[in-house]
């Protein structure tokens, strides 16, 4: 039997694509109003605040956009939001999600130019915000959000890019023209081994996942929603630079820990981490783009999240879970 996760996954490439031909030019003109914006906030919970941690810290790494992160209710509770030519985009996959929600709402009333995207039509997100972006990843009933969370992050890259200073962005916007058809090569030729790989794990009770850069926001999403919401195993994720804080006393023989490398100037941290956990015969798992993919390392997490989704699709399965079933999710309301 295969979980509706299984099915989400093969879907991936085709959501990107759909988006693409739906919302290219409403993005364009997305990215041409806030290109001269003086700072940018980003808003979401859950894998939609994943993907504006990997879209933050790739913009970070080449352009000088001003941007924070909040979840909902820390943009609501906030007395500093800056609201003078400042955007607020905010994001969820269900476009109904309340405390991004709240949050929109005060945006609003502050007056900003807000920006939701999100998958499902006719939602308050989408009817509120000033302007909105729907990706067309079909309707999906799994938890976990993967084609999704895909066509989120390819957006928010698009409209961000565009309208950065970087000054490569037109190459890197040209090179994620390609990442569709990259991604149904990864998804062919990757399930095997991490299936194997999940069979070898599936016992282990806790993993902590290691990134830097745009692959910390990955890094976030594998624990928090693919890990602990999906796999039902305790998780933890860490940026690679504070490996020595904390974790490294953790970091003993038999400690599951992954850890993705892009190799961003920053990854040299990471090499380090991974040397230090082989010598402790911890049980070291490595997720380099090289692997799978010749593409920017600034889109590591296009590529990256494809592995990771058929280990945790096959952790859960041999411990008899679905996937992208919930068990306390939609229970709690605040």
């Amino acid at each position: 039997m295969k979980y509706q996760m299984y099915y989400d996954i093969l879907e991936q490439p085709k959501a990107i694509k759909e988006t693409i031909k739906a919302e290219s030019t409403h993005m364009n003109e997305i990215s041409e109003k806030i290109s001269q914006a003086d700072k940018i906030y980003l808003v979401g919970s859950g894998s939609s605040l994943s993907t504006l941690y990997s879209t933050k810290d790739a913009l970070e790494m080449a352009s000088n956009l001003d941007i924070n992160i909040c979840t909902g209710y820390e943009f609501y509770y906030n007395k500093r939001i800056d609201n003078k030519n400042t955007v607020g985009i905010f994001t969820s996959q269900s476009g109904e999600t309340g405390d991004t929600l709240t949050g929109l709402r005060r945006a609003n009333e502050l007056g900003m130019y807000t920006v939701s995207i999100t998958n499902e039509d006719n939602t308050p997100m989408l009817n509120e915000a000033k302007d909105g972006v729907l990706t067309r990843a079909s309707h999906e009933d799994s938890i976990l959000g993967t084609k999704t969370y895909i066509s989120q992050m390819y957006s928010l890259y698009n409209i961000l890019f565009k309208a950065s200073d970087y000054e490569k962005s037109e190459n890197l916007l040209k090179e994620m023209k390609t990442i569709p058809d990259l991604m149904e090569k990864v998804i062919k030729n990757s399930e095997q081994e991490n299936k194997e790989l999940a069979e070898k794990m599936k016992d282990e009770e806790i993993f902590y996942v290691m990134g830097s850069g745009p692959n910390f926001g990955l890094a976030y999403k594998t624990s928090m929603t693919m890990f602990m919401e999906g796999a039902l195993k305790h998780s933890c994720p860490i940026y690679s630079s504070e490996f020595r804080h904390g974790l490294i006393e953790r970091a003993e023989k038999d400690v599951p820990i992954i850890f993705l490398d892009a190799d961003y100037p920053s990854d040299e941290i990471t090499k380090k981490a991974i040397e230090f956990s082989n010598g402790l015969n911890a049980k070291t798992m490595v997720y380099n783009l090289k692997d799978y993919a010749n593409v920017d390392n600034l889109l590591a997490p296009f590529i990256l999240v494809i592995p990771l989704e058929w280990f945790v699709y096959y952790l859960a399965d041999f411990n008899g879970e679905d996937p992208g079933s919930t068990r306390h999710i939609g229970k709690v309301r605040y």
